[in-house]
């Protein structure tokens, strides 16, 4: 479980000093070419879910991302150090990204993106953390059998 707590703590760091460094240095609505035309560092805020969908959704999100980074510690709890590495690198990415874009949420009422590769939707790096633990918690699921083999 200590592993899953790194992890997590990794991201979260990392996705809170980014962000601090965007809110610092730059000004809300700015967009800086690192490569123009193909990735910009820009301070864009979403008050709604993955890719701004269901914009304003801030209180129902706020509830979601509790909700699961209690699922995931409870899973975490029971099962402590049973899991795969792939299922425990799944679960600190995704507890990390959970909890840097909810600590945005509860602190800002919107969540700060600023990867911007002109051809995705901007982004952050607790996204980034959500996105990979998805896909290799689900890479892992196409493995086993069964679900239930998956933890």
């Amino acid at each position: 479980m200590s592993f899953i707590f790194i992890v997590s703590i990794l991201v979260l760091i990392l996705d809170q000093a980014t962000k601090f460094w965007i809110r610092t240095t730059f000004y809300p609505g700015s967009s800086h070419p690192v490569f123009p035309g193909i990735f910009h560092l820009s301070f864009v805020t979403n008050t709604g879910s993955a890719f701004g969908l269901f914009p304003g959704g801030g209180p129902i999100f706020v509830f979601f991302s509790i909700l699961a980074i209690v699922i995931l510690l409870v899973m975490a709890w029971q099962k402590r150090g049973k899991f795969s590495f792939l299922v425990k690198l799944s679960f600190g990415l995704l507890l990390g990204g959970v909890s840097g874009n909810l600590i945005d949420r509860i602190r800002f009422g919107a969540v700060l993106d600023f990867l911007d590769f002109r051809i995705w939707p901007v982004f952050n790096i607790a996204d980034s953390g959500i996105t990979l633990g998805v896909i290799f918690l689900s890479l892992r699921l196409l493995k086993k059998r069964s679900v239930s083999d998956t933890f």
